[in-house]
Parts: C-alpha cells; sequence; structure tokens
C-alpha cells in the first residue's frame, strides 16, 4: 500500500524538531514532548487517521517514552516515583474528565434528533412559516439552527448533517443549480447564510460544538477559569443575538440573491412536512428530554453537575426508547470523538506539566512591554482568531494555541483574565468562517457547488472581520459590566 504524504509529515515534524537542540531556558525532556505534541497537532491538520486514533498514537508514543519526554531527572530521581505506572495513569487521565463525557453526551442528544426526526421537522416547519421571501427564508434557516444548537455538540452533524440536507433541495425550485451561472439566483444567498449562522451559534452555545467544551477544561487548567454553561451564553448572547438578526439581512446585501420572493418554497416544505407525518411519541418524548437538560444546565448547576445532567438524559433516553442501545454502540462519530479529546486534555495537561506553556508564555510576554493591559488583551485575541486560518480543525487549534494564549496573558500585569479567557473562548465559533476548511460544515457548503472559490474566501473575511469587530466592541464592555 501507498504511504500517503498526509501520514509521512506528522512523523516527520516529530523527528526534525527531536533532533533539533531544545531552546534556552527550555529543558530537553520538554522540548522532546512539544515534538510530539506538534506532530500531533499537524496530524490532526492534515488526518491520515481519525482524529481518535491520531491523539491515542500520540499518548501512547509518550507513555512509552515517558522517561525521556515527560518527567524531568529530578521526578525520576525521586524515591518510590515509579514512571511506568505514572505514565500510565497520565495517559489515561482524559477518560476520567467529566468534560469528556459531557461531549459525548451531547453527541447523543444529537443522535435523538437523528433517529426520530425531530430536527429535520424543526427545519422544515420554520422554512414552511418564513420560506416565501428569500431574506425570511434565511432567518428561518438562522432560526433552525439555533433551536438545534444547544444539544448538537457538532456543528457538522447540525448543519451539515441536518440543515444541509434539508435547505439543498431548494434552490432546484427556483431553477438555480450548483456550478452554474444560475446559483447566484438563490442558491449562494442560501448556502452562505446557513454556514454563516452556525459559525454564530456555535459561539452562543456552550453545548453547541465540541471543542468549546474542551476550551473550558483548558481554562480551568490553565488560567483557573471556571465557565459554566449559563455564563457563557450570558457573555455572548449580546453579540450573537445581533449577529444572527444582522448575518441574514448582510447576506442579503453582500451577497444578494436574484430572486426575492415566491410561494415555492413553503409549499416544498409542507410536501415534506406531510411526507413526515403527525408528531410522534418519540419525538414529543425527546422534546421534554431535552428541555429538562437545557433547564437542569441553566438553573441546576448548584445541585447537579452538568456531565451527570447529560447522563441522567442519556439513561431516558434508553428508557424511554428514544434511541437503542445498538445505536449509541453503533455511533463511531461519538465514540471516536471521546477518544480524540480524552487524549487531546491528556496531551495539553502534559505539555502544560513539562513546563513548554510557562516557558513560551514568558517569551512572547516580553515583547508585549509597552501596551496597556486592555490593548494587549484585545491584540491577543484578534491573533488568536487570525490564527485559525492556519488550521482545518478548531479542535487544534484549541489544543495547539489555546493554553499557549491563556499562559501569555496570565503573564501581563493587570490583564483582566476572566474577560480575556472568555473572549478567546467565544471566538471558538465565530472564526469558523474564515475559509471553506475552516470548520467542520464549511467543505460541506464549499462543495455544494454553490460558493465558488473567490467568494468563499472573499466573504468569509469581510464576514470575518465584522464577527470578530463585534466581539471585540461589543462584547468586551458587556463582559466588564458583567464581571
Amino acid at each position: 500500500m501507498k504511504t500517503s504524504w498526509k501520514a509521512i509529515v506528522p512523523i516527520a515534524v516529530v523527528i526534525v524538531l527531536a533532533l533539533l537542540p531544545a531552546p534556552a531556558g527550555l529543558a530537553q525532556h520538554a522540548w522532546y514532548f512539544f515534538a510530539i505534541f506538534a506532530g500531533v497537532i499537524v496530524g490532526l491538520m492534515f488526518e491520515p487517521l481519525p482524529g481518535g486514533a491520531i491523539g491515542l498514537i500520540g499518548v501512547t508514543v509518550v507513555t512509552v517514552l515517558a522517561r525521556f519526554v515527560l518527567y524531568s531527572p529530578a521526578e525520576l530521581a525521586k524515591a518510590g516515583f515509579n514512571p511506568v505506572n505514572a505514565a500510565l495513569t497520565w495517559a489515561l487521565s482524559g477518560f476520567s474528565n467529566s468534560t469528556v463525557w459531557l461531549i459525548f453526551g451531547a453527541f447523543m442528544f444529537a443522535l435523538g434528533y437523528e433517529k426520530t426526526g425531530l430536527g429535520k421537522r424543526i427545519a422544515l416547519v420554520l422554512i414552511k412559516l418564513m420560506g416565501r421571501r428569500t431574506l425570511t427564508l434565511g432567518y428561518a434557516i438562522a432560526a433552525a439552527d439555533t433551536i438545534l444548537a444547544p444539544f448538537t455538540p457538532s456543528n457538522t452533524a447540525r448543519s451539515g448533517g441536518t440543515i444541509y440536507p434539508v435547505i439543498r433541495h431548494l434552490p432546484e425550485l427556483y431553477d438555480s443549480r450548483p456550478d452554474d451561472p444560475s446559483a447566484r439566483r438563490i442558491g449562494s444567498y442560501i448556502m452562505w447564510v446557513a454556514i454563516a449562522v452556525t459559525t454564530i451559534t456555535s459561539s452562543m452555545f456552550v453545548t453547541a460544538m465540541a471543542p468549546n467544551l474542551l476550551a473550558i477544561e483548558l481554562a480551568r487548567k490553565t488560567a483557573h477559569v471556571d465557565i459554566s454553561w449559563m455564563q457563557w451564553f450570558v457573555a455572548f448572547a449580546p453579540v450573537g443575538i445581533l449577529l444572527l438578526i444582522a448575518t441574514p439581512l448582510l447576506a442579503y446585501w453582500l451577497y444578494p440573491p436574484e430572486i426575492k420572493a415566491s410561494g415555492k418554497v413553503p409549499a416544498w416544505a409542507a410536501q415534506e412536512l406531510a411526507k413526515l407525518g403527525a408528531l410522534t411519541l418519540r419525538e414529543v418524548t425527546l422534546a421534554i428530554l431535552v428541555v429538562l437538560a437545557l433547564l437542569l444546565w441553566i438553573f441546576g448547576a448548584d445541585y447537579v453537575n452538568a456531565t451527570t445532567v447529560a447522563l441522567i438524559v442519556i439513561a431516558l433516553m434508553l428508557v424511554t426508547r428514544v434511541v437503542a442501545w445498538d445505536d449509541i454502540v453503533k455511533h463511531s462519530a461519538a465514540w471516536n470523538t471521546l477518544t480524540w479529546f480524552a487524549t487531546l486534555v491528556a496531551l495539553a495537561d502534559g505539555i502544560n506539566r513539562v513546563g513548554f506553556v510557562k516557558w513560551f508564555a514568558e517569551s512572547i510576554a516580553q515583547h508585549m512591554g509597552g501596551l496597556s493591559p486592555t490593548v494587549a488583551m484585545l491584540a491577543l485575541v484578534a491573533v488568536f482568531f487570525l490564527i485559525h486560518y492556519m488550521f482545518a480543525s478548531i479542535t487544534a487549534h484549541v489544543t495547539a494555541v489555546l493554553p499557549v494564549m491563556l499562559a501569555v496573558g496570565s503573564t501581563i500585569p493587570g490583564l483582566p483574565m476572566q474577560q480575556y479567557v472568555m473572549l478567546l473562548c467565544l471566538t471558538l465559533g465565530i472564526m469558523g468562517i474564515v475559509s471553506p476548511y475552516a470548520t467542520g460544515p464549511s467543505p460541506v457548503y464549499y462543495g455544494s457547488g454553490y460558493l465558488p472559490a473567490a467568494d468563499y474566501w472573499r466573504l468569509g473575511a469581510i464576514f470575518g472581520v465584522i464577527f470578530l469587530a463585534a466581539l471585540l466592541i461589543i462584547g468586551t464592555p458587556w463582559l466588564f459590566a458583567i464581571h
């Protein structure tokens, strides 16, 4: 079998970095760990294997080489210290992390939407009600994504797997064809609104995108800042609500459809709803369960852990036959994500514990002198956002860059860490707008044939600037007001 260059590059990165001398001020074992960590990140970017497999391989390599990459000579010299057992405990620590299991639980919610058909029904109802005019159709798409977002931790599943299959039928009703000049009749507008609004909802709800939950865990470990579901929502709500209201209209102005109104879309949605039939008992049951979860996440934090809530709802979904155990066992994406995030949590903890993050942060902080704490904070947030042009995975971005940016902020005297941490975390969804590969559903819409490359890059830059500016200009003073 021919070896893919995508598999060779991560290995080459590890070898090249390991052969280089450690930078001044950094221990040799920490540099070796960074070499392996960098190889994992490159592997996540190129994906020669699924993300979970790459993370597992990275953790395994570190565990085997723990004497040389995870522990300093002083730690190894301690009486009674067993690096073999300690390394295994470290490697498996991510699987006992509550945030990792919350991510898994949220995937089960999405599975319920898929198996019952409730997600598709919600999208069709909104299109039937609001689809007569192209602009209100854009708002229907935004509303459908917003309703599904709190319970769908994968924007790929939510937008690419639920919204896109519904809306992809709409352009052809107007003779708007992919890879054709007719795409601009209505198809281009619909597709751009769909990808734009899912990046906004991904920032609005902590459970709308799995990397958000990973970011919370890294923020807790690195910056000692805890963020609840409600704190996250309140922090982004003024920005998110404004952007959700503005985005369909901005797209209408900046990327205008040729067709402004028609009765075909609501008629088609009505036909599709008729095919679905009446609301089923399983759909009603699921709706009750997800509302229960949402209420407990918002109001029950003092009484029950968010992960426990997810596990309770999963158990009730099984008892009420909303999903079957076989459905859960066969949900490969959820198990892949569980392994992926469990190993990434361990690796992120490792790069922090060997001292690499502290060393790098202190090196960067030396160049931030002379800036006021607030200016430095805004500059770092902007850099964090723009760096995403280099990444095809928000998870990889979070794992590689967030701990470093958090550590840099902690070294700047007077920098408001609570607000800084929140701003960094809230960029994660909206940064997915910048490129055709920036977030999971991006390739789906880019590959639809309705968004030519030149249009995608241009609109991504324009909306990226708008989204970032809204967060910094509106979100920053709001965060200072509520904290």
